[in-house]
């Protein structure tokens, strides 16, 4: 059937020798920290817009709308393009930068991709901390972007070729939580820095984003690189020994002659983009594209980004919309926490499955409770049962999305795709991401001016679709090892047959 799996799910999958180190935990650890410069930049972007401090510099219409008409339409409060462009330049940029980060992961390696990121970031987070007008914001905003699309390029794929296959799930993960870990950081600092008098906290807020950069790139000095990209760059001696450090053991054997094989196939591959859309590469292509995507449309960046701006526009006072997101950022934390005990337990589709459920009962019931509080002229108010009520909703549907959609939107697609093409995976991935990203962080306050409580049923029904895909066309990869992955494909009801048995035992098949 469509929506089968593969055996070695179950734990019938080739089993090589050694398993995870103390080496790889910290190593993996490190290369984690680009998420936390991700996540505190989510985080903090809703944050400092909700700041009358930051917006009377730079954005007084909005500031005015918000304070001179009481009777301003709830939903509309926000609607600023200007204001948007603040949030969502970032992923412009970081689109555009996958493409470059492709070639540079290929060429250079992990290590480099991830150095490179960290110091764009770091220049970026001086700049807005600094800022005395727009242009200087969204400068720094672009810069930023450089790094994330930097950032979030390499390291999935480098912890998922670090990792044993029977850890690859919860270390991989690492950056997911590593992400959650920065949003609750930057809603904490937004907390405190909202209580500056003098009115300067959002300075702190936007230059605090130096941190991570920092633990990022010195971190990325000392990182090694994966076995896989040594290979890739014709180095098979120290790739070997690279392998028998990370895995413990000195008998590697089976294991190197598999990077080899999947080496050497890489190396025939002239043109990995073009190759990528051709028939053999079909479920990986479609997989790698609809996953970001429907990350997306799940509408957590409504929370994310807008968690303090939302929670305002509902009602909640200034003090309370804030520790609202700190709340949230604490309950994506710990759920994301559960997904790292359970992925290489329960499997990716399990979680995948779950998730969706939850959300979109999550998101039918908040899109009813505010629809009866407000209409749709956005007049009215919601009492404190309510509004705990409806905190409570959206918390349990960050956590939905923790365990779930968060960390499996980069796992999944990190350690699908053979080696020949694994950097264009990963940046189709990355890309997509962003641009979704982009698109929702720019529109989302419009969207919601205009289609009031409606949007959470807009992002519901998302939800409903992209459940029903998982089920259908996601196969389990739960303990495949990375270079096995084909035969996940060749077992899978649907995509069987772009799938050829060359492609599965390894040897060399006609060109896609």
């Amino acid at each position: 059937m469509a929506g089968g799996g593969y055996a070695a799910a179950q734990g019938d999958g080739r089993r090589y020798e050694g398993g995870v180190t103390a080496f790889v935990v910290i190593t993996c650890l490190v290369a984690a920290m680009g998420g936390l410069m991700f996540g505190y930049d989510i985080g903090i972007s809703g944050g400092v817009t909700a700041m009358d401090s930051f917006l009377k510099p730079f954005f007084p219409h909005v500031y005015k709308k918000q304070h001179g008409n009481h009777e301003e339409n709830m939903y509309c409060k926000f609607d600023d393009h200007v204001l948007t462009l603040f949030t969502s330049s970032l992923y412009l940029a970081a689109l555009i930068a996958s493409f470059f980060a492709s070639a540079t992961t290929r060429r250079f390696g992990r290590k480099m991709s991830m150095m490179f990121g960290g110091l764009v970031f770091l220049g970026g987070a001086i700049l807005n901390g600094a800022a005395v007008n727009v242009a200087m914001l969204i400068v720094g905003r672009l810069m930023l972007g450089v790094g994330v699309g930097f950032a979030n390029q390499s390291v999935p794929v480098y912890l998922s070729e670090m990792a044993p296959a029977n850890l690859r799930g919860a270390l991989n993960i690492g950056f997911q939580m590593a992400i959650t870990i920065g949003i609750l950081a930057a809603n904490l600092i937004n907390y405190g820095t909202s209580k500056i008098k003098a009115g300067w906290g959002w300075r702190i807020s936007l230059g605090l984003a130096a941190v991570p950069a920092i633990l990022f790139t010195i971190g990325s000095l000392f990182l090694p690189d994966t076995p896989n990209s040594i290979l890739e760059r014709g180095n098979h001696e120290k790739a070997k020994k690279m392998l028998q450090k990370i895995r413990g053991t000195n008998n590697v054997d089976e294991e190197f002659q598999d990077l080899v094989d999947a080496t050497m196939a890489a190396k025939q591959v002239e043109h990995p983009w073009k190759n990528f859309t051709g028939r053999k590469y079909r479920p990986q292509l479609i997989i790698c594209t609809f996953i970001p995507f429907f990350q997306q449309l799940t509408g957590i960046n409504v929370i994310m980004f807008y968690a303090p701006v939302l929670f305002k526009t509902l009602g909640f006072g200034d003090d309370a919309s804030l520790m609202s997101a700190v709340i949230t950022g604490v309950v994506n934390v710990v759920a994301t926490m559960v997904s790292v005990y359970c992925v290489d337990k329960l499997g990716r589709k399990a979680l995948f499955l779950e998730g969706g459920v939850q959300m979109i009962i999550c998101q039918v019931l908040v899109a009813v409770i505010i629809g009866r509080a407000f209409g749709t002229e956005g007049e009215g108010e919601m009492s404190k049962s309510v509004s705990s009520l409806v905190l409570f909703l959206i918390c349990a549907y960050v956590a939905a999305f923790a365990w779930s959609w968060g960390p499996l939107g980069w796992l999944v697609p990190s350690e699908i795709c053979p080696l020949e093409i694994r950097s264009a995976g990963q940046a189709t991935n990355v890309s997509v991401n962003m641009f979704f990203t982009f698109v929702i962080g720019q529109f989302f306050l419009s969207m919601l001016c205009h289609m009031k409580f409606g949007l959470f049923l807009f992002f519901g029904g998302f939800v409903i679709i992209m459940t029903i895909f998982i089920y259908y066309l996601v196969p389990e990869t739960k303990n495949v090892p990375i270079e096995e992955m084909n035969r996940v494909w060749k077992e899978h009801g649907f995509w069987s047959k772009y799938v050829s048995n060359d492609d599965v035992t390894g040897r060399t098949s006609s060109p896609p």
